[in-house]
């Protein structure tokens, strides 16, 4: 199997850390780091990872304004086995993990696991309330995914100019009808950002709703309704609505024995996640309209993702606008 790590790092903070993960990694699977860091950093990393990992920069001849996935695409088609991981740098497979993937992928074509946060700080703790909800209502969105690499070829892998490059991914398979699990079971370990970087992620994770009409519109309505029940002076629907998001979560705690990976504190999480999702809801749909869309590096993205009907084969346009 081979482990698909698209990075593109600003400083070496977690080089060490990231290269004895990198270490354990390759004692078990083929490893392919796609580095679209600045010259000086990529330089370091070679050092870092001569022998250790097959290290490449992403293909910058295509288009592209997601860098990930321009990454993601570069290490697919270099992968030299059917089944590939592509993992965040900050992503954490165990044994039991990889071995459950690799078996997964010999009957579907996309897996999807289970990401949790490890260690919990304050922000992460948050953070989870989202996706304890995803987990109560479907299936989380994670960190990682896993295809075979002839289904992804197949496709035509996926779109470079979108923001929320993993949905775009798997509704680019759905469109061409390829096999997906996504084992609510199948925990995967993540690193949790720093609090600064996680502020800086509010407004382009709403953006991500922009894609998803129903939980756009619900984020939108959280507000209003908000301030219908204040002024109407009902802190009892304030309270009622509250403790319902709260039972919702711990559902999904409860999922597939989630409740060994995610504390019972982690469902208090939820309805504070979704009063920020309905501020930053707010927010997204105004850079979207104001300034044309979210800002990722040095450009803006527009779309979110596509609809699943704009990617079926049928459709001779599937780029962005």
């Amino acid at each position: 199997m081979t482990y698909v790590l698209p990075l593109r790092w600003h400083s070496d903070n977690g080089l060490v850390e990231l290269t004895d993960y990198l270490r354990w990694l390759a004692e078990r699977v083929d490893v392919l780091v796609v580095d679209g860091s600045a010259p000086d950093l990529f330089a370091r990393h070679a050092d870092a990872w001569a022998g250790l990992v097959r290290h490449l920069p992403a293909d910058a001849t295509g288009p592209g304004r997601n860098g990930k996935v321009v990454g993601v695409r570069t290490g697919v088609h270099a992968a030299e086995h059917e089944h590939v991981v592509i993992a965040d740098d900050d992503v954490r497979y165990d044994e039991a993990g990889l071995t459950a993937v690799h078996r997964l992928l010999g009957r579907v074509d996309l897996v999807r696991p289970q990401n949790y946060f490890d260690p919990l700080p304050w922000h992460a703790w948050w953070d989870t309330g989202r996706t304890l909800l995803n987990r109560a209502l479907g299936a989380d969105y994670p960190g990682t995914l896993a295809v075979r690499r002839s289904a992804f070829l197949a496709v035509g892998g996926y779109d470079p100019d979108v923001l929320f490059e993993n949905l775009e991914l798997i509704r680019t398979m759905r469109a061409y009808d390829r096999s997906e699990a996504a084992p609510a079971w199948l925990y995967v370990r993540r690193l949790p950002p720093d609090a600064a970087h996680f502020r800086s992620q509010r407004i382009r994770q709403a953006y991500d709703d922009l894609a998803q009409p129903a939980r756009l519109l619900t984020a939108l309505a959280v507000l209003p309704v908000l301030a219908a029940a204040v002024a109407a002076r009902r802190p009892a629907l304030v309270l009622g609505a509250a403790a319902g998001i709260v039972t919702l979560a711990e559902v999904g705690r409860r999922r597939a024995g989630g409740a060994v990976v995610f504390p019972p504190t982690t469902a208090l999480a939820a309805p504070v996640w979704l009063l920020e999702r309905g501020v930053c809801g707010w927010l997204a749909v105004a850079q979207r309209f104001l300034l044309g869309g979210v800002r990722y590096g040095d450009s803006r993205i527009r779309r979110a993702a596509h609809p699943t009907r704009a990617l079926r084969p049928h459709r001779s346009v599937r780029r962005s606008p």
